[in-house]
């Protein structure tokens, strides 16, 4: 059974790896028409209605779908709890609208038009969770790529086709190709999943409105509807979740309370670009992730009680897969600490031009690129303990999560007030507060398999001893590497083919030394049909 989940979790990580670089490269080739036709104040005036959008469905489901992730006794219990988040999801929006009206509204058009819009489109977005909550319950990620991926479709061209079309017109509308986009996004997300979970619910005999379930000992039920153990996790979740919030969005809440717009813009375009790799790449993985180790560790207690055979097996599987995740998320940040800061700025004039380049943007992508190992690593190992952290060890994370926060914001003052770093500042902000994240998550996984007798160690998820050696060498390289004049003539393309070669040159080191590594986890995590066929 625990293989069967694993090579699904493997696939289901694969069609969201492929929705999330389908979608992003999409997005991104929109982006590259719209800084044609967009300032970078309109830029920095999206992005708080973007924040405000993902503050109302963090609220409203963050702790709804983390709690479900954990639920193994049946798909209803999971669909009920899940309109819950449409339930808080209506004051949430009403109250939060108020709240950025109650500020200093932007200086842009139909800013207010733009967050009316928004609100409908968030309220919209959230209907989709009943849908979204049964696909993840039951792995099954095509309906989920699909319905994403058209919906990121239609949003693109939505927001694209708006800006072109006032454009050509000579129509200021502002920020509402934003708002139009985000509604078609809704929109096509709620019709695909009702469309296509309907015949699904039916042959499993479960509905994708609220229906009754029955109450049993080990799973009490409330109102006829809720399950209480579910309630309570959820709960335990909502703190936690509230805290999470401020230290992943604290770098845009002090971007719009400390910056002007145009610093704003300059930052969402780099901070864009920057969380390419953790969005199409990470946050895939960490979602499949977080379903596999909740399936694998759970109903699993500490040493001293008896356990079965079957689940030391799950335990053992469940800890090999994490060291192997972390340890591809450490070859990965590698490659973006020592290429990153010097390829980003390049890249940036080519994609953006000069107008953007010669912003904060080009020196805040190149700072984000040494934050990307941070964000990696936190978010695997936060994933697991999401996944089987009992309710009391997720308020003791919480606890910790607030003096976490405690720290970034100290940081973040004495980075910009201080040191004048700027939108830099958050960023290096970012990384004490991820870095003490992930000394948390690190200490409790070694605890959580200590307990189980089952072993794990950090220098097991670390490259070998040669590539960490040469790391060092190549970063040398990348700040002195020779430059032919032949080759500089080229101008930017001449830098980045220099930079090219010691790039490739990494690459070698790293796939000779470890091949055998990638080799396992080729083995690991292929589909189960594949090894049978052998």
């Amino acid at each position: 059974m625990s293989q069967s989940v694993i090579s699904a979790s493997a696939q289901g990580a694969t069609f969201l790896i492929l929705l999330q670089v389908g979608s992003r490269a999409l997005t991104f080739a929109v982006n590259q028409i719209l800084l044609r036709f967009l300032s970078p104040e309109l830029l920095g005036a999206s992005a708080q209605l973007e924040l405000f959008s993902i503050s109302v469905l963090y609220f409203a489901r963050e702790s709804l779908r983390v709690a479900v992730q954990r639920q193994t006794h049946g798909t209803q219990a999971v669909v009920n709890l899940s309109y819950l988040a449409v339930f808080f999801g209506i004051p949430l929006i009403y109250g939060l609208a108020l709240l950025w009206l109650s500020s200093e509204i932007p200086n842009v058009p139909h800013f207010v038009d733009a967050l009316s819009v928004y609100c409908l489109a968030t309220f919209i977005e959230l209907l989709t969770e009943p849908a979204f909550s049964a696909v993840q319950q039951k792995l099954l990620y095509r309906i989920r790529a699909s319905a994403e991926s058209t919906a990121t479709v239609l949003r693109c061209f939505g927001t694209c086709g708006a800006a072109i079309l006032a454009s050509r017109y000579g129509v200021n509308i502002g920020v509402l190709p934003f708002a139009i986009g985000q509604l078609g996004y809704a929109v096509a997300l709620l019709a695909i999943y009702t469309y296509k979970m309907w015949p699904v619910a039916q042959e499993g005999r479960f509905s994708i409105f609220p229906k009754q379930i029955q109450s049993t000992n080990e799973t009490p039920v409330v109102f006829n509807h809720f399950s209480i153990p579910l309630l309570r996790l959820t709960g335990s979740l909502s703190v936690q979740s509230a805290l999470k919030y401020i230290l992943t969005q604290g770098d845009s809440l002090l971007m719009a309370r400390l910056t002007s717009l145009t610093d704003q813009g300059a930052f969402t375009l780099a901070s864009n670009y920057g969380g390419l790799v953790a969005r199409m790449l990470f946050q895939p993985i960490e979602e499949s992730s977080r379903n596999l180790f909740a399936k694998l560790c759970t109903d699993t207690e500490p040493a001293a009680a008896p356990r079965l055979a079957e689940q030391t097996q799950s335990l053992t599987k469940a800890s090999k897969i994490l060291k192997m995740i972390i340890r591809i998320y450490v070859l990965i940040s590698l490659f973006a600490a020592i290429l990153g800061p010097k390829v980003a700025p390049h890249l940036l004039f080519i994609v953006a031009g000069s107008k953007w380049a010669n912003t904060s943007a080009s020196e805040v992508l190149a700072t984000y690129c040494r934050y990307i190992p941070f964000l990696a690593i936190n978010g695997v190992t936060e994933a697991f303990v999401a996944a089987v952290a009992t309710n009391k060890e997720l308020y003791t994370q919480s606890l910790s999560m607030g003096l976490f926060f405690a720290c970034f914001a100290g940081s973040a003052w004495y980075f910009i007030s201080h040191l004048a770093w700027g939108a830099s500042g958050v960023i290096a902000a970012n990384s004490v507060n991820m870095g003490l994240r992930i000394v948390f998550n690190v200490w409790y996984i070694q605890r959580f398999f200590k307990q189980r007798d089952v072993s794990f160690s950090v220098f097991d998820c670390l490259p070998s001893n040669p590539v960490l050696l040469s790391a060092q060498f190549y970063s040398w390289v990348m700040q002195y590497r020779p430059r032919p004049e032949w080759l500089m003539q080229y101008g930017v393309f001449g830098e980045l083919a220099s930079l090219g070669v010691v790039g490739a040159s990494w690459a070698f080191v790293v796939l000779f030394f470890e091949e055998k590594f990638l080799m396992e986890c080729f083995n690991t995590l292929r589909p189960s049909s594949e090894k049978k066929d052998q």
